[in-house]
């Protein structure tokens, strides 16, 4: 039996089984650093399939690595899983399909590694949505998971068709809060700090700051805590923003100049003003590498699959931290036979739908295909790393 049957045979006989788990995951969703169940579930899978598992890793109590090394030399290949939902939605992105795609993928490829050379992993990464301790990416980036891996992999649940890996953007996730003087707003207003005032002239500069920020720039918020009520002067108030851009230099670049806007509306106002990422870990744009999709690109089309590459780079992924220090793929899979937005309730019930479910499998062969190649083609391996550092030192 060659390495692809032996691959295409191990797949069809755990489909069943990965399926039962996307949809276990989906039923019981968990927000960042509270993914218990799936990190349970995931990372006991893969101790039965034979890889050696270590939960609570990188600084992330739900995250874990699972690690299956061949006795003959070879690449270091790693797949990313993800498995945390959207507060309030649920599996609204499609986590519980990555995180079992991802594992199944890695469980194929060591029924050929110990022929084939080298190593497989699967990084269980937590709270890719933000949140508490979220981003954890950028965690196994700076904590050094990655400095022996030659490549990562994944694939991310998308819509009704196919696509490469694109050019996501660079997110800080932030938050402002102002501290003023309550006071009575009708008999005393004089006595008090407006600190909704300071918050108001936040958002205005933001508006006023747009006309002078490059296309690529984003910046939304919302307040959080405006008050508490009509008649008495608000003494603290809350909000929550995030500024993205395409490269990491040019959202920081915005990054401080928020960071001005606070401190001059703290000024007008008499407020005290504090500006700070609400998460561990920014998140970096994507360096995406156009040869190494190539390889995915052509796994995928020999089982069938067609791609059609339509989408406009607005969103953020942490998969981005990986990108800046070694080759990554995260393509999307098609999972739906109808267009559904991005963390909608459509996106959610597509995710455990008949279409979504088959992903697990599609993508699964995939990957393990495409890191297949990497193995069997050191060549190809060598030209991807060369291209990847040429990418990255480009946007610095």
């Amino acid at each position: 039996m060659t390495p692809r049957e032996t691959v295409f045979n191990f797949v069809d006989g755990r489909e069943a089984a990965y399926r039962q788990i996307a949809l276990e995951i989906h039923a019981k969703p968990e927000v960042s650093n509270y993914e218990f169940f799936a990190c349970e579930t995931l990372s006991e899978q893969m101790k039965r399939e034979g890889f050696e598992v270590t939960v609570d890793v990188a600084g992330h109590r739900t995250g874990f690595t699972a690690v299956y090394k061949s006795s003959k030399p070879g690449p270091v290949l790693c797949f990313l899983a993800e498995y945390d939902a959207l507060n309030g939605i649920g599996h609204a992105c499609g986590h519980n399909l990555f995180g079992a795609t991802s594992c199944l993928a890695g469980a194929a490829l060591k029924q050929v590694i110990d022929e084939a050379g080298g190593e497989v992993r699967v990084y269980g990464t937590p709270g890719e949505e933000g949140g508490e301790n979220g981003s954890a990416k950028g965690s196994f980036v700076r904590e050094g998971f990655f400095k022996d891996v030659d490549a990562a992999l994944c694939v991310h649940p998308g819509s009704d068709h196919h696509e490469l890996t694109h050019e996501e953007i660079a997110c800080a996730p932030i938050r402002i809060e102002f501290k003023g003087k309550a006071s009575h707003a009708a008999s005393a207003p004089h006595d008090g700090i407006n600190a909704l005032d300071a918050m108001i002239l936040v958002f205005n500069a933001v508006g006023l700051m747009r006309q002078q920020l490059p296309g690529d720039v984003r910046i939304h918020g919302i307040i959080t805590k405006g008050g508490d009520a009509p008649n008495i002067i608000p003494d603290y108030t809350e909000a929550k923003f995030y500024v993205r851009a395409a490269t990491k230099k040019r959202m920081m670049d915005v990054y401080h100049k928020m960071e001005r806007v606070v401190e001059g509306a703290a000024l007008q106002t008499g407020c005290t003003g504090l500006l700070e990422p609400t998460q561990r870990n920014l998140v970096d744009n994507i360096v995406p590498t156009p040869s190494f999709d190539a390889i995915y690109q052509r796994a995928l089309e020999s089982l069938g699959e067609t791609v059609e590459d339509r989408h406009q780079p607005l969103g953020s992924s942490d998969v981005g931290n990986v990108s800046q220090v070694i080759p990554v793929i995260q393509p999307m899979i098609r999972i739906s036979d109808v267009p559904v937005a991005g963390h909608s309730i459509e996106k959610r019930e597509a995710c455990r739908s008949e279409s979504g479910l088959r992903s697990i499998a599609l993508g699964a062969k995939a990957l393990a295909l495409t890191a297949l190649e990497l193995i069997e083609n050191p060549e190809e391996l060598a030209a991807i790393k060369a291209e990847h550092a040429k990418a990255v030192q480009a946007q610095l």
